[in-house]
């Protein structure tokens, strides 16, 4: 039995959907829980630490001992964390809850993309990957909305009400519809898993297509962290709209993982990764050029964005499909170690972002930098990928 997409988006959505949705809540439950801005923040940093490194540890042993039991042991974690960051009485507590969460939830973001591998060949792969960015990517634009409607109307606490209910509801339908799927001959023994493991970090074609898928795709959270202070701080714009322009970018990602659903089964998809990130390296240079010059505005900020997102929307599932498949002995590694280098270039690139005084050039630099560098990657994995 083939698992349902559904499923496997779902569950991998609620990863996600934790990192952001608690965003507009912070300034209440800091003053409900007495604590400073700088340890909220910290409940933030924490959640994306437990996602990149967590990733290591799901992916080699989903490979050891199976997908299903792994992804369920995930599930149990993230609905408990959730239930106890619910009822913390401080924030070290907050903390820990968030950190546990996290673990937790990046089980769904690594298993799912390594079961989506282990049922299909690798074009079916990539277009039904991009069919399941094209529904997680909604997370991201969505979730601070709808962490702000919760806190308003029920208090920060409902939020992690909340994410505990996606939790148990995730796990009662893995248990019920989720089967096995990786292949009993592809279990590796310990030792040779540590082996694999080890050859996958120096293969040029996985280093380069997960440096560079991580380049073209997190390397937007610079904007998405800055944008407040580019919208409010630099163009004067009021408070109420910075949620909007980056739903906005959110759609040019949606658009394009679209667009990536119809040009996997008819281009290279070797190459396809490739093409995309120049459309995003392209409009990194455009908002680069807006921002030297001066000419700040709304429209000459969101519309490069709109492309450069346009561009990871295209880029991601190809990068994935690839890195993944490098050695099928050990697609859950892979997956892991590919998540795990997404949001490292993401946290980097964070914060880069925060070093600079102004905001919007700042932002052009480091997706300028980060676009160059995952084209250089994509072009060292492309001429190795079928040696690796």
């Amino acid at each position: 039995m083939s698992p349902p997409l559904w499923l496997l988006t779902l569950i991998t959505f609620s990863g996600t959907l934790a990192m952001h949705i608690f965003v507009p809540a912070l300034p209440e439950a800091a003053h409900d829980l007495g604590s400073s801005i700088g340890g909220m923040q910290m409940t933030m940093s924490v959640y994306i630490l437990g996602l990149a490194f967590g990733q290591l540890v799901y992916g080699p042993m989903s490979d050891r001992f199976g997908r299903r039991p792994v992804l369920i042991g995930g599930l149990v974690l993230y609905s408990i964390a959730g239930l106890a960051a619910a009822f913390v009485p401080d924030v070290q507590s907050l903390i820990v809850a968030r950190l546990l969460q996290a673990l937790g939830g990046c089980a769904g973001m690594v298993i799912g993309r390594a079961i989506l591998r282990d049922t299909a060949l690798p074009q079916e792969a990539a277009r039904r990957l991009a069919v399941m960015n094209l529904m997680v990517a909604i997370g991201p634009g969505a979730a601070p909305l709808l962490g702000s409607a919760l806190a308003s109307s029920l208090g920060w606490r409902s939020i992690f009400f909340g994410l505990a209910a996606l939790g148990i509801l995730n796990l009662l339908f893995a248990l019920r519809l989720l089967p096995e799927t990786r292949a009993a001959e592809t279990k590796p023994a310990s030792g040779n898993l540590a082996r694999n493991y080890g050859r996958l970090l120096v293969s040029p074609a996985f280093l380069g297509y997960a440096i560079g898928g991580g380049c073209a795709t997190t390397s937007m959270y610079a904007f998405i962290s800055a944008s407040p202070f580019i919208f409010v701080h630099q163009l004067h714009r009021p408070d109420y709209e910075v949620g909007v322009y980056p739903a906005i970018v959110m759609i040019g990602l949606w658009l394009g993982t679209v667009a990536a659903t119809r040009l996997i089964p008819r281009l290279p998809i070797d190459r396809l990764a490739v093409w995309a990130n120049v459309l995003s390296v392209t409009a990194s240079f455009v908002l680069l050029g807006v921002a030297l010059s001066g000419q700040l505005s709304v429209l000459a900020v969101i519309a490069p964005m709109f492309f450069f997102a346009m561009g990871a929307g295209v880029a991601s599932p190809a990068a994935l499909t690839q890195a993944i498949g490098v050695n099928p002995q050990v697609i859950g590694s892979a997956s892991g170690l590919y998540g795990f280098s997404q949001m490292g270039v993401g946290a980097i690139c964070t914060a880069l972002v925060g070093t600079g005084s102004d905001p919007a050039l700042t932002v052009a630099l480091v997706l300028v930098g980060a676009g160059v560098i995952g084209q250089a990657a994509f072009w060292m994995a492309l001429p190795r990928r079928k040696a690796a």
